[in-house]
């Protein structure tokens, strides 16, 4: 009865973010797309927090990130790689897109390159200048293990954490922004 029950739970939350305004039926690429995403994440407790953090966030990205499988992909991808530097996923999603808009391609004016925005000197001092700074995975790593940096080195103290990663330490005006992407965008 238990499994049953759970069973028509996840069947009902999968169903939701699948209706089309227009059309008032399920998806069903979506619904293929994110079963596949929830059954291939390995960095969730559980299959439900997958499903249910994946529509989520699958929803409010989907503005800037129209095609399902790759809004899904990515997702995943930055959910790993928050959980193996020991950041919330949210936070990681904040600073994207403060940084970024999440334009995986985008250049600062200082140089910096990706989704996170990391400076490409850091592909030198780590010995490893071959590496590419556009593709996902390279950068959501070494943008999350330079932000889990500063974030230890500040003891904690994630508006002093931000302020690093941004280089505007004694600025506010980078947090606020990161900060405001967090509460009104990405959190719950």
């Amino acid at each position: 009865m238990k499994q049953t029950s759970i069973t028509l739970l996840l069947t009902l939350l999968l169903s939701l973010p699948a209706y089309t305004l227009a059309q008032d039926k399920p998806d069903p690429e979506l619904r293929s797309l994110l079963q596949k995403a929830i059954d291939e994440s390995d960095s969730f407790v559980d299959r439900f927090e997958a499903e249910v953090w994946l529509m989520d966030m699958s929803n409010r990205l989907q503005k800037k990130i129209p095609q399902a499988e790759k809004r899904l992909s990515l997702l995943k991808l930055i959910h790993f790689e928050a959980r193996q530097a020991k950041l919330h996923p949210e936070l990681v999603l904040a600073v994207i897109d403060v940084e970024s808009n999440f334009n995986p391609f985008a250049i600062s004016h200082a140089g910096a390159m990706g989704l996170m925005q990391v400076m490409p000197f850091w592909l030198k001092e780590i010995g490893r200048p071959g590496d590419n700074l556009f593709s996902i995975r390279t950068n959501l790593r070494m943008g999350c293990t330079i932000l889990k940096y500063y974030l230890d080195k500040e003891k904690g103290n994630l508006t002093r954490a931000l302020m690093r990663y941004n280089g505007s330490l004694g600025s506010y005006r980078y947090t606020t922004k990161v900060f405001n992407a967090l509460d009104f965008r990405w959190r719950n």
